[in-house]
């Protein structure tokens, strides 16, 4: 492993200027430029070499027609989940998407009718709010509880939510994204448990399965009790947010069950298909083949982030709670200790001059409260957490 000073002068990169939505997309969603990009989930972090390599390599043979996937895909993606993981994936369970969000948006289409009541667990990353009723489904929430900056599961409310909405479909986050949860095999059992016994197929997304942190062990949905609920799964993942490879849409839909494999394929046969994307399917494998060290630097720098973010901002603002990240590089930062939840956005944007994702995106009742994304160089959140600090005490003052 790479000393991290080392890690990050060959990995940290300028970005401006490239066409990534996080640095020259601004404007489009912010209505200015000039701020500080700390939103969007990706990272200021070069993928690593093997896939940059494999990557040049396909392209050498100057060929982008139809590809197949090889045998070794299934293999390598397999050993890369028995590693990290214990859970070993079969070719036959494993169909491809786009993305984990269209994803989400087939299986809708997929196992529900429209006027099909689907549960989300709020706080959640937007996308799942918006691919239910965008779907013309019904949106069903059940919150999450919050204590004191650590979110965890409200089984009563969720049972609730279900059987007063009739419950076709519950579309879990795990880890979850922004609660930065990952979620025990206790809490994963009694939450499936509850969707089995209510006929309730799950969708897991599980794309920041790799994004884990300390003593937390995250667990597939599929592995849970030794595999007991795989009949209700639809597990969704990919290696975008590992790799940091989002632009190559390519990712994984794992359904164990026969029965909802067929009624996949009967759907999708009627979708006019992509195929499936050849970098994606490259930048993939290498990854899984050659990754392993560079996850572990990336880790590294984010927990660093997170650990300095969150000692500087309580200690400095006594009341404001930078909230766990067990998982995911995204912590919620509750604010509503210094900065009067209405006036979030001229704070954060206005004075602080930051761009980040607002708790109230991903659910009802957490204005106040402001996404960060911690993927990036320490620079840039020592930057955030100072402009924070200074902007905060100023507003004291007055």
């Amino acid at each position: 492993k790479m000393e991290k000073r080392e890690f990050l002068e060959k990995y940290i990169a300028d970005r401006h200027n490239t066409n990534c939505s996080k640095w020259d997309g601004l404007k489009e969603k912010f209505g200015e430029d000039g701020l500080l990009p700390m939103w969007v989930a990706d990272m200021e972090f070069k993928t690593c070499d093997g896939i940059a390599d494999a990557l040049v390599e396909r392209a050498k043979q100057g060929i982008f027609g139809y590809g197949v996937v090889p045998d070794e895909y299934y293999e390598l993606f397999s050993k890369w989940m028995e590693r990290h993981h214990g859970f070993s994936v079969k070719k036959d369970w494993v169909r491809f998407c786009t993305g984990c969000v269209t994803a989400i948006a087939w299986m809708i289409h997929a196992y529900t009718q429209p006027g099909d009541a689907c549960l989300i667990l709020t706080p959640v990353y937007y996308p799942f709010h918006n691919v239910v009723t965008n779907n013309n489904r019904k949106l069903v929430t059940a919150d999450l509880k919050y204590e004191n900056g650590y979110f965890s599961m409200d089984y009563d409310a969720i049972e609730q939510a279900i059987t007063e909405n009739d419950v076709k479909l519950f579309l879990m986050c795990s880890p979850h994204n922004p609660a930065g949860r990952v979620w025990t095999e206790e809490e994963l059992d009694h939450v499936l448990a509850i969707c089995k016994k209510h006929n309730v197929l799950v969708v897991a997304d599980e794309i920041h399965q790799d994004i884990v942190f300390g003593e937390n062990h995250f667990v597939p949905a599929a592995a849970v009790a030794e595999g007991k609920y795989q009949d209700i799964l639809l597990v969704l993942n990919s290696s975008s947010k590992t790799f940091n490879l989002a632009s190559l849409i390519h990712s994984h839909i794992i359904i164990i069950n026969e029965e909802l494999r067929e009624k996949y394929d009967q759907f999708a046969s009627g979708l006019n298909r992509t195929e499936v994307s050849v970098m994606g399917m490259v930048a993939t494998m290498a990854g899984y083949k050659t990754g392993d060290e560079w996850l572990s630097n990336v880790l590294e720098v984010i927990g660093d982030n997170y650990k300095y973010l969150k000692e500087t901002l309580e200690t400095e603002l006594p009341g404001v709670v930078v909230c766990s990240m067990e998982g995911t590089y995204l912590p919620m930062i509750d604010l509503r200790a210094w900065v009067k939840p209405e006036e979030t956005h001229d704070f954060i944007q206005g004075k602080c001059r930051l761009a980040v994702d607002y708790g109230e995106w991903f659910g009802v009742g957490y204005e106040g409260f402001i996404r960060m994304n911690l993927a990036t160089d320490p620079v840039f959140v020592k930057q955030a957490a100072e402009t924070i600090i200074r902007e905060a005490k100023k507003l004291k003052e007055k």
